[in-house]
C-alpha cells in the first residue's frame, strides 16, 4: 500500500461523503419539519439527469446546478403537496416519487446516453494550499460541491439552532399544533423544507454528473438516495453526525473504486454491496438501541397535521 493510494483513498471518500451529505442534509431538514420523503433517490435522479442537459446544451456548470436545484425542489414539492396539503401517507408518497424520479429521468435522458458532457465542475485549484503533504489533495484538491456541501452543513446547524426559522422548522416537526398556535403556518414550514430538501437531493445529483462521473446513463444513482436516508437516522437528525456519518459511508463508497489500486485482490461484487450491507448493519443497532432509550427522531414525524383536528 503506497502514499499515493492511500491519499487517493481519502481523497476519493471526501468526495463521495460530500455527494451522501447533499442528499442527507436535504432529507434530515425535512424530517426536522416532521415530513418523511424516501424519495430522496427519485430526487437525485432527476437532479443528475437536469444537470447533464442543460450542461450540454448550455456549456454553464453552474446554470447546470441551479436547473438541477430547482428540478428537485419542483419534483419535492409534489410530494409536499400530497402530505402537507393532503395528508397523504408519507411512505406511500415517498417511494411513488422515487419510482417517478427514476422513470422521468430515464425518459428525459434517453436522448443524451453516451453523450460527451458540456460542462463540468473540476477540482479548485487553492495555489500552495493543494500542495500541502496529504491536506492538500484531500482538503483542497476536491470540486466545488465539496466545499458547498459543507457550506450548507454548518449553514444548516446554525439555521436549526440559533434562528427563529429554525425553531419554527423545528417545532414543526415536534408539535405542529404548538407551533400552529405559536403563529406559525405549518402548511408554508413543511412545504418549504420538503422543497429545500429537494434542492439539495438535485444538487447531489448534479455532483454526479457534473464531476464524479461527467456523464448520464439510467440508474447513475445506484441506490445512493436510501444511504442518504439511512444516514439521517445514523447521525440522530444531527447535521454534524450526519457529516460524519456521510464520511464513513464515502469511505465504503470509496473502497469500491480505489481497493484493487492497494493490490488487494477482491471481489468487485461484494465491494459493490458493502455500503448497502453497512446501511442495513447500521439500522438494526439503532433499532436496538431504540429498545432501550428514546428515539431523537422528531416526535411528528410521518404524522399529517390538520388545522381542523387541533
Amino acid at each position: 500500500m503506497n502514499e499515493e493510494s492511500l491519499i487517493g483513498l481519502f481523497v476519493a471518500m471526501v468526495s463521495f461523503g460530500a455527494l451522501l451529505y447533499l442528499a442527507a442534509l436535504g432529507e434530515l431538514i425535512a424530517e426536522k419539519a416532521g415530513i418523511l420523503n424516501l424519495g430522496v433517490e427519485g430526487m437525485m435522479a432527476i437532479g443528475a439527469v437536469t444537470a447533464f442537459i442543460a450542461g450540454a446544451e448550455l456549456n454553464n456548470p453552474w446554470i447546470a446546478l441551479l436547473i438541477a436545484m430547482i428540478a428537485g425542489a419542483i419534483l419535492a414539492t409534489v410530494h409536499g403537496l400530497f402530505t402537507v396539503g393532503l395528508g397523504a401517507e408519507q411512505v406511500v408518497s415517498g417511494l411513488a416519487l422515487t419510482i417517478l424520479g427514476l422513470g422521468l429521468a430515464a425518459y428525459l435522458g434517453k436522448d443524451y446516453v453516451g453523450r460527451t458532457p458540456g460542462a463540468e465542475l473540476v477540482p479548485v485549484d487553492w495555489g500552495a494550499l493543494s500542495d500541502l503533504p496529504w491536506v492538500g489533495p484531500i482538503l483542497f484538491a476536491q470540486a466545488p460541491l465539496v466545499y458547498i456541501a459543507i457550506l450548507f452543513g454548518v449553514t444548516a446547524a446554525f439555521v436549526l439552532g440559533k434562528t427563529r426559522v429554525g425553531l419554527a422548522l423545528r417545532a414543526a416537526g415536534e408539535s405542529a399544533s404548538s407551533a400552529d398556535s405559536a403563529g406559525h403556518s405549518v402548511f408554508k414550514v413543511r412545504l418549504a423544507a420538503v422543497a429545500a430538501g429537494g434542492a439539495l437531493a438535485g444538487a447531489s445529483g448534479a455532483y454526479l454528473t457534473l464531476t464524479l462521473t461527467p456523464q448520464w446513463a439510467e440508474g447513475l444513482t445506484a441506490g445512493r438516495g436510501w444511504i442518504a436516508v439511512a444516514l439521517v437516522i445514523f447521525g440522530a437528525w444531527r447535521p454534524g453526525r450526519v457529516g460524519l456519518g456521510a464520511l464513513l459511508f464515502g469511505g465504503t463508497l470509496a473502497l469500491k473504486t480505489r481497493l484493487q489500486t492497494f493490490g488487494v485482490d477482491f471481489s468487485p461484487i461484494i465491494l459493490s454491496m458493502l455500503p448497502y450491507i453497512l446501511t442495513l448493519f447500521i439500522l438494526v443497532l439503532i433499532s436496538i438501541q431504540a429498545r432501550k432509550r428514546p428515539s431523537p427522531s422528531p416526535a411528528g414525524l410521518g404524522l399529517a397535521y390538520r388545522r381542523e383536528e387541533r
